[in-house]
């Protein structure tokens, strides 16, 4: 199948323009497309990956693409999606976020200026003077025409500033400038569902700057939703980021691998460059031995090793097993502050006995109780069965010299950090 069939097959197509003009264009040869991220945060997120993923589809089918971070939009802040008013972030504040940006993108593409560009709307957009905006681009949008826009329609009861308005005027001017660009020749722009009407009015303004027979074209992808209908990428801690400071490998491997049956294949079509056939057998698989979750398994390995590469990936199932089993002696001092980032934890100093221990991390309520966990067996440090009231948590004995691991259960962990 050629490449919007396969998009078509992923789920990867909500909406499209001109869809038999874009097959017939896409097999006459290579088409330059584009994506924007707007910094709204120091780090790209799990629904950023989706667009990602599809203009490197793209970009393997043979095309040339475009990441577009929007250290100039990003300024003002896209209404789409949102039922309030952005707060503005300073000016070095987006510059520094757009900067990361780029550094995040570049993991995924080789921007060589040829076939894969990274650019930076604030470059025009910076330059554009209120007399310009006005007479060169905001007399062909139409006032009627924007307020009928979904992003605008759905704040005008509640109210939406000028700026925000605004906004999708210069998602258009974006689209322009890289249309007429003589290097980077745009004809494309794809984005989330959401992104609908921003994109159909950046294709209004190139055809009506540069003429009605213009061909440009647009594709949505849709909301990544779970089978109970509630956002995908969402965890009872907040958002899965591709910045491993901000969210661990094993964090995403472990978000990865707890997803629901319902969800695991359409996941698998839209975050992995599986084929077909072998999506089809993973398929079977779930419905056939779903206990043995193996295709969690593969979307887990797939995600992480492209975010964050084979041995990350490696990593995050060791600190998996190590905690499933109990032997955390396995794990080095790196690994244990990736497995127990948010587990209770305390800084010491010196060496302490086990009995303040407990009661300074909550492990226990009373030096009583934490006694009666050591008789009973209940505790363990470092992966050992400790029952002894003198037991010592000395630095000298710490993974690394940095950390001892309390076990209290089967479940419960406290981290000492040394």
């Amino acid at each position: 199948m050629n490449l919007l069939q396969e998009l078509k097959w992923r789920g990867l197509i909500y909406d499209i323009i001109n869809e038999e003009e874009l097959a017939k264009r896409l097999e006459e040869g290579p088409i330059t497309l584009y994506c924007g991220f707007d910094p709204t945060a120091d780090s790209l997120h799990i629904g950023s990956l989706l667009p990602i993923i599809t203009l490197l589809r793209f970009y393997k089918a043979g095309h040339n693409i475009i990441a577009l971070t929007g250290g100039g939009t990003g300024l003002i802040g896209d209404p789409s999606g949102k039922k309030a008013e952005r707060v503005l972030n300073p000016f070095e504040t987006v510059q520094k976020w757009s900067s990361l940006f780029k550094k995040q993108l570049s993991r995924f593409f080789d921007f060589d200026n040829k076939r894969a560009f990274c650019v930076d709307n604030f470059e025009w957009l910076s330059k554009i003077t209120v007399i310009d905006l006005l007479r060169d681009y905001g007399k062909h949008f139409s006032v009627n025409f924007m307020l009928g826009k979904e992003s605008v329609r759905s704040r005008l009861e509640d109210g939406i500033s000028y700026s925000e308005f605004s906004y999708m005027i210069l998602q258009s001017i974006d689209f322009l400038t890289m249309y007429q660009d003589p290097v980077l020749k745009c004809e494309m722009q794809i984005g989330g569902q959401d992104q609908w009407g921003n994109i159909t009015l950046g294709m209004d303004l190139i055809r009506r700057v540069v003429g009605s027979d213009a061909k440009v074209y647009g594709l949505t992808m849709p909301l990544i939703t779970k089978a109970d209908g509630t956002k995908f990428g969402k965890t009872e801690s907040g958002t899965i980021w591709l910045d491993a400071n901000k969210t661990t490998p094993y964090e995403m491997y472990q978000f990865f691998i707890n997803v629901a049956d319902d969800d695991v294949i359409k996941l698998l079509k839209y975050y992995t460059f599986l084929t077909q056939d072998e999506i089809n057998a993973l398929e079977g698989k779930v419905k056939t031995e779903p206990h043995l979750r193996e295709a969690q398994k593969v979307l887990a390995r797939e995600v992480v090793t492209f975010v964050h590469g084979r041995e990350a990936y490696e990593q995050a199932v060791k600190i998996s097993e190590a905690l499933f089993s109990g032997n955390i002696k396995e794990l080095s001092a790196e690994e244990i502050a990736q497995g127990f980032k948010d587990v209770p934890s305390v800084e010491i100093e010196g060496d302490i006995n086990i009995v303040d221990v407990l009661v300074m991390v909550n492990a226990a309520s009373s030096k009583r109780q934490a006694r009666e966990f050591l008789t009973n067996g209940a505790i363990s440090i470092n992966g050992e069965v400790v029952k002894n009231f003198d037991f010592v948590i000395s630095k000298e004995n710490a993974i690394g010299n940095q950390f001892t691991v309390v076990k209290r259960g089967r479940k419960n962990y406290y981290l000492i950090k040394h």
